[in-house]
């Protein structure tokens, strides 16, 4: 049975090996400029960017991995390529891999582990740019090749399907983008009424938290309207909204999250907007305001002074659930898919800790 060793990147198991970069490739940087990009190119051009640009040259035909040099993602910005493409003058190419490295083995494990060691060789908070020897003499731990070879062929299966699940949540959020334009596009029959006609708001003082020190095994969650939408998880007992499905709504940028489930508020800045007659569908409501295009101007509370007075115009009651139903269905399948990324990648993250260490062995 294969035991451990300590070793200065931590403890391996006794048949890997450890080496430098350099000792295992070659490392150079590009000769080109953002600017020679061209949009219908026929080669890729790697920048400082995740976004891969196009070019009618190439300067490289071969297995290579790329990180750029400086900018906003100095140390996490990587990729894995296998054929021909140019790249950046401020772009590390890491290339003619050895006969003890796996190309896309590397690629995983510097992914994995070169930010981490980058800030550890600064005095600051962020790192402005890269120095070769950064890349150069970063050791690397190296089981041996057919092992290599396996870790780099189920973590790249599980990338396979991050893939397609991620264009699977895309197709599935176009086609309700045309079901929505569809949907919502007001008919001769449809009343015309002004939001505050049918909403009215509640401010949320009274469901404020009072300690932020969340905890994501508690029960209730704590919402804001903007984009992070669920901030974190409380354990406090009183002060819970549960009147539900509502709208919250910021006062001050008029984003609004639709809310089916009890929840306690972060910011007296947000309003609660809840039906006055059973009427209205708030489902389709929301979807409604989402096609608002409302431009702010003075940084102000909006509900009271403008946006209750915008106009919509709404079908009956039983239109609106049939169109709440069906757009509801959707963001079901939406919801599902994506909570399943998130426990692939979860998965993911955990399998590529256990099998860079050696911790788990597959061959």
């Amino acid at each position: 049975m294969v035991g451990y060793k300590q070793t200065d990147i931590g403890r391996i198991p006794d048949d890997w090996e450890i080496d430098k970069i350099f000792n295992l490739s070659t490392i150079t940087t590009g000769s080109k400029n953002t600017q020679d990009r061209i949009d219908d190119g026929n080669f890729p051009f790697f920048v400082r960017s995740q976004t891969v640009e196009k070019i009618n040259s190439y300067s490289f035909d071969g297995e290579a991995v790329l990180t750029a040099g400086d900018g906003v993602g100095t140390g996490k910005i990587f990729h894995y390529i296998s054929g021909k493409f140019d790249f950046h003058q401020r772009v590390y190419k890491v290339s003619h891999f050895s006969n003890k490295l796996n190309g896309f083995y590397f690629y995983l494990y510097f992914r994995n582990h070169f930010y981490n060691r980058i800030m550890q060789m600064t005095a600051k908070s962020s790192v402005d740019s890269v120095r070769m020897e950064m890349i150069a003499d970063m050791l690397i731990p190296l089981p041996p090749l057919p092992e290599q070879e396996a870790i780099a062929e189920v973590l790249s299966d599980t990338d396979a399907l991050i893939t397609t699940l991620e264009k699977r949540i895309a197709k599935k959020r176009n086609i309700k983008q045309g079901a929505i334009q569809t949907l919502l596009t007001p008919q001769d029959d449809w009343e015309v009424k002004k939001l505050g006609g049918f909403l009215e708001y509640e401010q949320p003082t009274k469901y404020l938290v009072a300690d932020t020190k969340y905890n994501d095994n508690y029960d209730t969650p704590v919402l804001t309207a903007g984009k992070t939408f669920i901030l974190g998880r409380t354990n406090e007992k009183t002060g819970i909204y549960n009147n539900l499905p509502v709208i919250i709504i910021d006062d001050f940028t008029t984003a609004s999250k639709f809310v089916e489930f009890p929840f306690k508020a972060k910011s007296s800045a947000m309003k609660i907007l809840k039906p006055k007659n059973k009427n209205v569908n708030m489902k389709f409501v929301f979807e409604v305001m989402q096609r608002i295009d409302f431009p702010l101007g003075d940084h102000k509370r909006h509900w009271i002074s403008e946006f209750q007075h915008l106009v919509i115009r709404v079908p009956d009651e039983d239109e609106q659930t049939r169109i709440a139903t069906i757009l509801s269905d959707m963001d079901s399948e939406i919801d599902a898919l994506g909570k399943k990324l998130a426990k692939t990648k979860q998965l993911k993250t955990g399998l590529m800790q256990q099998l860079l260490t050696g911790k788990i062995r597959l061959v």
